[in-house]
């Protein structure tokens, strides 16, 4: 717009150019994810960056790779390092301090070791950590991962996403660690269905670490899990009769961190309806009875 004697005198909009740099070409795609929650698939990208849809999908793929955006069955949304170098963003702040003393609390009365955990796409990231004497033989780090079809930690989280979300995830990465490892897509969804039928309480005996065994239940928020929570002990830990006080945990910490929650939590399509999230002494009876000699496969 120019002004010729005092008036506005209006051109016809110039066509635009597409960024001559890859930098102007990757800032205008990060641009497009406004939060956290965002999520766009390749054509809304590639429709409002006004890139060749084939540039936009190699440049997501990169960002992808390098845990700048992460790509699920939802669509892309932003990853790791977007939303804050090893795991030190907000977010992951407020589900710690939420977490601490229920974490530390579910250590003095088992004595095991306690995780909590987020999912990142296939895998889960360690948050927390708080140890007892079994610390130390714990291969597992605060800032460390695990794949999530392996740990009791993923599995739990894994078994309130959608399938289809579960495949985008695990499907491509999910491999054998040791002989226990579920490692195929099939036998992953009907386990998940057994930790939904299960009040959403996840087991796992020798499946990331030959001897090591865990129990744990998710944080769930109105959108679905947030985080998990575990406890850890060897392969012989009667883990089943700690088994309540993960689930009491991480319900706690879900009510910390939703307190005015009023929609109710969202539960995948198939392959079942969760239960009611309600622990009755004959159900609980019944159910340790059922795993006492941690056979949950």
């Amino acid at each position: 717009m120019t002004a010729v004697d005092g008036l506005p005198t209006t051109h016809a909009p110039v066509r635009r150019e597409l960024p001559p740099s890859m930098v102007e070409r990757v800032t205008l795609i990060m641009d497009l994810f406004e939060g956290r929650t965002a999520r766009l698939s390749l054509e809304e990208v590639a429709r409002c960056t006004r890139l060749p849809r084939s540039t936009a999908h190699r440049i997501l793929d990169q960002l992808v790779r390098l845990r700048w955006l992460e790509h699920t069955g939802l669509g892309y949304g932003l990853g790791r390092r977007a939303l804050g170098f090893g795991g030190g963003d907000g977010a992951h702040s407020r589900i710690r301090e939420a977490a601490a003393a229920r974490l530390h609390q579910l250590q003095i009365r088992t004595g095991l070791v306690v995780h909590l955990a987020v999912l990142d796409g296939a895998e889960v990231y360690y948050l927390d950590k708080v140890g007892g004497r079994f610390a130390a033989t714990v291969p597992s780090r605060v800032g460390g991962r695990a794949p999530a079809h392996s740990t009791a930690l993923g599995k739990a989280m894994l078994a309130w996403l959608e399938p289809e979300d579960v495949e985008a995830r695990a499907g491509e990465s999910i491999g054998r660690l040791t002989q226990r490892t579920i490692c195929d897509i099939g036998t992953l969804h009907q386990e998940l269905d057994r930790i939904r039928r299960r009040h959403g309480l996840a087991f796992e005996r020798g499946e990331c670490f030959p001897d090591i065994a865990c129990a744990a239940a998710a944080v769930r928020g109105p959108d679905g899990p947030v985080a998990a929570i575990s406890l850890v002990g060897d392969a012989w830990s009667p883990l089943e009769k700690a088994a309540p006080l993960v689930v009491d945990a991480a319900r706690q910490v879900s009510h910390e961190l939703f307190p005015q929650r009023q929609a109710p939590v969202r539960t995948p399509r198939r392959p079942a309806p969760a239960p009611e999230e309600t622990w009755s002494a004959q159900a609980m009876d019944r159910l340790l009875a059922a795993g006492q000699y941690g056979d949950w496969q």
